[in-house]
């Protein structure tokens, strides 16, 4: 399996990749830089746009528009572009970064401090109408959230922890948190992941320079050599669910790659899951 590129990009920390199939367009950002990007696949046409403040995900809406998990909480786009806040709660030196919905249409929006001082962050549970449930309130980098395809596991990173957790799902919250699989210091820090249809898990090795596939009994299935370091996040996308999108950055490097901080993909790399738009 061999990579190719997607979008050039000097993202300095690109994160977060999603397919809308709304609109048939990748989205992701660019956390430092307060930016979000859109790609089309089908004709190559992009936008950018910047927010206010750093953003560590952005996630489509039902009926348009976006969620974003910002530094100081969560807002939303609508599709005129107009912004509010859903949740407003701001804590000195913490920022957002990864966040995913959930099959039941919230958010779960982690955080993180930016000197990741472990036990910084957290991971919240946002409903639609804005209500907040914290679940995990001892998170260094609270990072990559997926649903096993029958919605009954949930998988996380903190990358503190070198591990995949996961966690048994009832629908709406998370229990009985398990080691799924532990990545070796020398393969790169787990970053960002995503669920195949086969139950899959696909993971972004910060620092190792690859993509892993763990099949869903935890062993290890494929490994996809980079050119950059730094990779940050994957998701599938492309009108099959079958091209896995990976984003990746340029912070921190001396010298970094020249693809660095672009978005490569992995054509045919298999079959992903639907994304669930945000029911807010």
């Amino acid at each position: 399996m061999r990579y190719e590129l997607a979008v050039r990009e000097w993202a300095e920390l690109g994160e977060g990749p999603t397919w809308d199939p709304a609109t048939g367009r990748l989205i992701w950002v660019d956390i430092l830089s307060s930016r979000i990007h859109s790609y089309d696949p089908a004709d190559g046409r992009r936008t950018v746009m910047a927010t206010e403040q750093h953003v560590g995900a952005a996630r489509p809406r039902v009926g348009g528009g976006l969620v974003v998990n910002l530094r100081d909480g969560v807002g939303l786009y609508g599709p005129d572009g107009g912004f509010r806040w859903l949740l407003h709660a701001p804590v000195d030196g913490r920022r957002a970064n990864d966040a995913a919905v959930a099959p039941d249409g919230a958010l779960w929006a982690g955080t993180m401090r930016y000197d990741e001082a472990p036990g910084g962050g957290t991971l919240t549970r946002i409903a639609p109408d804005g209500t907040a449930a914290e679940i995990l309130g001892d998170v260094a980098v609270s990072n990559g959230t997926g649903w096993s395809p029958d919605g009954r596991l949930m998988y996380y990173i903190d990358t503190s922890t070198r591990t995949i957790d996961v966690f048994d799902f009832d629908g709406q919250l998370a229990h009985n948190r398990r080691e799924f699989v532990s990545v070796e210091a020398a393969a790169g820090d787990p970053d960002g992941l995503t669920v195949d249809a086969e139950g899959g898990v696909w993971v972004a090795l910060w620092g190792g320079g690859a993509i892993r596939r763990y099949a869903a009994d935890g062993s290890l299935d494929q490994v996809v050599e980079l050119p950059v370091r730094r990779p940050t996040g994957c998701a599938f996308g492309g009108p099959d669910l079958t091209d896995l999108y990976i984003t990746t950055a340029r912070a921190g490097q001396a010298a970094p790659h020249p693809l660095a901080g672009s978005v490569l993909v992995l054509p045919g790399a298999g079959r992903g899951l639907p994304a669930t738009p945000f029911a807010g």
